[in-house]
């Protein structure tokens, strides 16, 4: 098969292209490198065994006529470009809406016009402030005010589904929507607001693990390289095809509890610190309390069920992080 990944330089991206390089399948990305990064792909390039197989264009998803023919190439397209982060999406607010709902539109209307197959990464942020557990793609949406910036991320993503479905109904588009539910693993940075790597990066230096708000804020985290699998599978599903589905792990942890099984997996001397939120971020940020997901549907479509367990997660990203250069925090 024939695929193309937008956002393919990204941390997601990288680990799917080589999923999809290794089962035999030729691979075009494109990535404008605005998060990602060629040294996430750069091992890829290198293997002679995917030199005929392994496509990599620096560009914008916004240039139209290499989407095209990207495109009109290829048998199916995930489509990850986005901006991410709560971090980047608060400091680049206008660049985050565009990007998010014009790129995402570009997309589409390309993959309707050649009849594609699609699969659209959006986010358990569309979900807003519930702080219910387990999270259902069937429950209703609860946002704070407009003035408050981080719902501008989970409305665009949300305007993203509502578009993809829409084709699906329009024009019978084959579209699949997945909501992703902190995805961690190696290549991940600390950059752009992401805990676990910026938590392992301080720990590993012995730095203080800045805890933002109270800690107790809960999450569950999911193995890129299970993500990646579940991608695969519901790309190649008909009953996926306009349908909405979470992908997300099943062990809750609080923020505090986190950054402590850090310091204990890493053996590190660090100490904990908590940070109030209106000292990390803009006075515009809120955040949420609580991301658990239902992962029932998923399971009964294609038996998804997480294979990695936290610590074992955490270990890969410690292990990879010991021998790369400390991500920027």
């Amino acid at each position: 098969m024939k695929v193309l990944i937008t956002g393919g330089a990204g941390f997601i991206g990288s680990h799917l292209a080589e999923a999809c390089l290794e089962r035999g399948d030729e691979v075009y990305v494109i990535d404008d490198l605005s998060t990602g990064s060629v040294d996430n792909i750069a091992f890829l390039q290198k293997e002679e065994r995917y030199r005929d197989r392994f496509y990599v264009h620096i560009d914008t998803i916004f240039n139209h006529e290499t989407m095209l023919t990207l495109v009109g190439t290829c048998d199916a397209v995930f489509h990850l470009a986005a901006a991410v982060g709560v971090r980047y999406i608060l400091e680049n607010p206008l660049e985050s809406i565009k990007i998010n709902i014009q790129g995402t539109e570009k997309v589409l209307e390309l993959c309707s016009k050649f009849k594609k197959k699609v699969l659209i990464a959006s986010t358990s942020e569309v979900y807003g402030k519930h702080v219910h557990a387990p999270l259902r793609e069937t429950d209703n949406i609860v946002y704070g005010p407009s003035s408050k910036f981080r719902w501008s991320y989970a409305a665009s993503k949300l305007m993203d589904e509502f578009t993809a479905l829409a084709y699906y109904r329009t024009n019978g588009l084959q579209a699949t929507v997945v909501r992703l539910f902190n995805t961690i693993g190696p290549r991940q940075t600390g950059a752009y607001g992401m805990v676990v790597p910026r938590f392992v990066a301080q720990a590993l230096k012995n730095d203080t693990l800045t805890v933002y708000g109270d800690g107790q804020q809960t999450r569950t985290f999911t193995y890129v390289k299970d993500v990646v699998q579940a991608f695969l599978a519901l790309v190649e599903h008909a009953d996926s095809f306009g349908q909405v589905f979470n992908i997300g792990g099943v062990e809750e942890i609080t923020i505090l509890d986190l950054a402590r099984k850090i310091i204990d997996l890493t053996q590190s001397r660090s100490e904990i610190v908590l940070v109030p939120y209106e000292e990390a971020f803009a006075a515009d940020f809120e955040d949420m309390q609580r991301r658990v997901p239902s992962i029932e549907k998923i399971n009964r479509h294609i038996g998804f069920r997480p294979q990695t367990n936290l610590d074992d997660i955490l270990e890969h990203v410690i292990d990879f992080m010991k021998i790369q250069p400390i991500c920027s925090l």
